[in-house]
Formats: C-alpha cells, sequence, structure tokens
C-alpha cells in the first residue's frame, strides 16, 4: 500500500505502548477489517511530527479481500490524518523495506522575516502543521550552494542522530555500521514565502534530512560557510554539523523500488 499522512499528532511511523503511531493506527484498522493480527512493514520509520505523502507499505493478510476493497474499508476506519493512497498485490517476498533504490524528501520552511512594507509574514494554520515558520533572513544562495556538496557518495556520520535500535540491529547481524549514502540530487527552491529543500538518495541515516536542512540553515544565516560542507563531511562527528531542524517541515514523498521487486505497472510508488 502507499500511504500519505499528517504526522503532527502522531509519535512517529513505529508502534510504541501507550502512544499513537501510524504503524499502531493501521495495523488496528486492518484488524478491524480483517480480523487479523499483522503489523504492517513501512519502507522506513518516520520520526515523531514528521509527514508522509508517499510512504510504501507491505503487509500479508490470509483473507482474500481484494486491494480496492481493503482500501476503501481501511480509509472508513482509520483517522483522516491517515489515507490509503494505493493498495496493490505484490510477490510474497516483496518487503517494503529491503530492495529500495531510492527515498525522496521534502523539507519546508515559511519565511516570516519582515520585509519594508510588512512587520512580519504570518503563516496560516492550514500550512502551519507541514512547514518550519523561520522568522529571520537568509542567504538562499550560499544554502543552494552547500546543498549542492552532499551530491554524490560520502559518508553522513557527521549528519546522523545515534540510533541505538539501529546499532542494536546490527549487532544482532554480527554488521558494522555504514554511514555511507548516495545522494542522486540535493537543492533547495524558493517560492514565494516557502523555501523548500528537495533530496533524492539511496537511503537516510536517523535525522540525516533533518540535520542535513539544519546546517544548510546555518550557512543562510551565516553561522558557517557553504564551503565548509567537505570538511564537516570528512570529520565524521555530528558535532561537527550544524542543528537538527524541526520535524514539521519534513514529509517522505516517493520510495522508488527496482522491476524485480514490484510489478512493472508499480515499480514507483
Amino acid at each position: 500500500m502507499k500511504l500519505a499522512y499528517d504526522g503532527t499528532d502522531f509519535a512517529g511511523w513505529q508502534v510504541q505502548p501507550g502512544l499513537p503511531t501510524i504503524q499502531g493506527s493501521l495495523a488496528s484498522a486492518i484488524r478491524s477489517v480483517t480480523s487479523e493480527e499483522v503489523l504492517p512493514q513501512g519502507s522506513g520509520r518516520t520520526d515523531a511530527g514528521v509527514h508522509a505523502l508517499g510512504q510504501v507499505v507491505s503487509l500479508k493478510l490470509a483473507v482474500p479481500i481484494p486491494p480496492d476493497n481493503l482500501k476503501r474499508a481501511l480509509n472508513r476506519i482509520l483517522p483522516t490524518s491517515i489515507r490509503v493512497l494505493e493498495a496493490g498485490i505484490v510477490a510474497p517476498e516483496f518487503h517494503a523495506r529491503r530492495g529500495v533504490l531510492s527515498k525522496t524528501y521534502r523539507y519546508t520552511l515559511f519565511l516570516c522575516r519582515p520585509t519594508k512594507d510588512v512587520e512580519e509574514i504570518v503563516c496560516s494554520p492550514e500550512r502551519a502543521r507541514w512547514v518550519w515558520q523561520y522568522p529571520a533572513p537568509l542567504d538562499v544562495a550560499a544554502m543552494m550552494q552547500a546543498a549542492e556538496r552532499f551530491v554524490g557518495t560520502h559518508d553522513f556520520t557527521s549528519f546522523a542522530a545515534n540510533d541505538p535500535e539501529r546499532k542494536t540491529r546490527l549487532e544482532a547481524e554480527s554488521n558494522a555500521p555504514d554511514n555511507i549514502r548516495t545522494l542522486y540530487s540535493s537543492a533547495w527552491t524558493l517560492c514565494g514565502d516557502e523555501l523548500s529543500y528537495q533530496v533524492r538518495g539511496s537511503g537516510f541515516l536517523h535525522h540525516m534530512v533533518r540535520n542535513l536542512v539544519g546546517t544548510c540553515v546555518d550557512v543562510g544565516a551565516g553561522r558557517i560557510l557553504a564551503t565548509e560542507m567537505e570538511k564537516i563531511l570528512v570529520a565524521k562527528n555530528r558535532g561537527a554539523a550544524g542543528p537538527t531542524a524541526p520535524p514539521q517541515g519534513l514529509s517522505l514523498l516517493e520510495v522508488e523500488y527496482g522491476s524485480e521487486d514490484l510489478s512493472d505497472k508499480d515499480k514507483r510508488a
């Protein structure tokens, strides 16, 4: 299935005891429809407050319910902040977290900076849940230069938050942590009062996109030079980069899989 959700009122994707989560809400809705105890698997974990417009989810059901019927039934039960956009049948061995070719994220800032005519631009309530309201001027050209320097294959340790769960999983699998990722595109776009960062990569570390954004904002604010991005990458030290941007500006846009993982019509979810 492909999901869209407003993550504002949820403690992230992954189910947590006593907390509202996307995975938990979906599992509860599936149970109501099918009477099956199934834990749907997402392409990745989005943090508390982070949104998605193209999260991919896999699950196996025993009941032979047609995908379109399942989609309709779930959308009647799920909170309106979670929508099933698409549902389909894939190969039995497909798992949403494996076989991912790339993910695309977008982070949006709403620029509340004053102008010569307006003391401060007000963000409307309908947008406030999806943007970081930034009150000060930013050097957008410098932020664009910084973002370009992330393209390519690098060790992104300086932009990765500590992830105890990943560390435990890798230790159980006898694998060493690997923080090398490839970014295929990384760019800022200014449109009116919104400044958006869109990044597509082979994969992302814990808080990586938000840390890239926070570092670029520090560049735009003049606290870091755009030319320092290489030095920050080489440092492999989280303390060398900028702060973590707030979660509400981040959305998972798209997950892409190989043709061997999905049917031809569903290569891109």
